[in-house]
């Protein structure tokens, strides 16, 4: 593969992720010369000697290319995620599942701790538009904790097109919007397939997209300062779920 087709990603545990998972082809693993030994890099060399990847130890100075990344003097090379096509999910047989969908969420970060909390909440996917939203990225992957490595991600065109089809294989829409009239904990959504759409944080959830959802819902405020990002919001919503479907997480 082309060095110009790999991405980077940073730091002990993410490098750990990825080998563990073995979803993603890694061309090699650089480690800093001067990194002293702990149990962590130990596991990484432990793993890619298993999965026959090449680590190599290179100086310091070799990591100033990436400075402005947290990479505890070890990186990846690594193969561009592969994206999952709607219609093979939707060939997947779900019950009472969930996913998520974001329009427009701009921010590498917030897109990495929302991937975290999906695969911590057991959501089964989550769709992104290949516009007008943040693409999967080392920074991603990174505030991910490796956590990309676990869940589906799929990249569509339209975003209303793609609610259609998920309405058509009998799946409920559900989008987030400061002046609806339910609660976020209003829904019961124990006993469906439910697709959960937010917005960014300064524009919302788009008009065309609110008018094709089943329900619209918000997360009461107790003052006029409407500052929860979407993670935030998510995290809210997701766990909710969790708790109407009585699902223990030990």
């Amino acid at each position: 593969m082309d060095n110009e087709q790999l991405e980077i990603i940073y730091g002990k545990n993410a490098v750990i992720e990825a080998l563990t998972a073995g979803k993603r082809e890694i061309n090699k693993i650089l480690i800093s010369k001067n990194l002293h030994s702990d149990a962590k890099l130990n596991q990484i060399k432990e793993l890619a000697q298993k999965n026959g990847v090449i680590f190599q130890f290179v100086p310091a100075e070799k990591f100033q290319q990436w400075s402005e990344h947290v990479h505890q003097g070890v990186v990846a090379q690594i193969s561009p995620i592969k994206y999952t096509e709607l219609e093979d999910f939707l060939e997947q047989e779900h019950k009472h599942a969930s996913l998520v969908i974001l329009d427009g969420v701009e921010d590498s970060h917030n897109l990495g701790a929302i991937i975290r909390t999906c695969v911590c909440a057991g959501v089964s996917a989550i769709i992104i538009p290949s516009r007008r939203n943040v693409q999967i990225n080392s920074i991603v992957e990174k505030t991910s904790a490796g956590a990309i490595n676990h869940i589906p991600i799929i990249k569509v065109n339209s975003l209303v097109s793609a609610v259609q089809k998920l309405k058509n294989s009998d799946w409920w829409v559900i989008a987030t919007e400061a002046s609806a009239k339910d609660n976020y904990y209003n829904i019961n959504y124990s006993d469906m397939n439910f697709a959960l759409i937010l917005g960014a944080e300064h524009a919302g959830v788009s008009k065309s997209l609110i008018k094709e959802s089943d329900f619209l819902v918000k997360i009461p405020m107790l003052n006029d300062f409407n500052s929860l990002n979407v993670s935030n919001a998510l995290s809210a919503i997701i766990f909710e779920t969790l708790r109407q479907k009585q699902i223990t997480v030990v």
